[in-house]
């Protein structure tokens, strides 16, 4: 038996006038945020639910939910630390993230590499195990038109202990 599990993660936010723009724990200028209880970090949230689906701990929505005032407006990096917390607790380390990022507009390439070092240092990892990328849709759907922001995550984590 493997000590190996992937986990796949997804969020969603809506883009919103008079919202800060937090992508991966960075603040981009741009003219619309992202809605939602928490710094609404879409990137950040996508990961999150990758690395709890590895280790079976549910899904963000469970650990931190939105009917919660503690979380109203606090980073997803805080979060983030958090979930790292328990996967360290339950005997796990983080092998590698691979994140996607759909958005027509702004353009973040600019911002990738700062974005992959604060997950990784959130994590308490080494920067290189984590990779952010990011594309449009070429116009079509919710993020083409511009309407949201979604990303897509997907981990590796290692057992290194068991631990019951």
């Amino acid at each position: 038996m493997t000590n190996l599990r992937v986990g796949h993660g997804y969020d969603v936010h809506r883009l919103v006038p008079g919202r800060k723009l937090i992508l991966g724990g960075v603040e981009i200028p741009w003219e619309k945020g992202l809605l939602g209880h928490s710094d609404a970090d879409v990137l950040v949230h996508a990961v999150m639910d990758a690395l709890t689906g590895a280790a079976r701990l549910g899904d963000i929505g469970k650990l931190f939910p939105d009917t919660d005032p503690a979380y109203k407006g606090i980073s997803s990096l805080k979060l983030l630390g958090e979930v790292g917390r328990l996967l360290e607790k339950m005997g796990f380390a983080v092998a590698n993230i691979d994140a996607a990022l759909l958005a027509q507009a702004p353009k973040v390439a600019p911002y990738k590499v700062q974005m992959a070092e604060n997950i990784a240092a959130a994590l308490g990892i080494e920067a290189e195990r984590v990779n952010v990328k990011a594309t449009t849709e070429e116009g079509l759907g919710f993020t083409g038109n511009g309407s949201g922001m979604a990303a897509h995550a997907v981990v590796l984590v290692e057992k290194t202990e068991n631990l019951s």
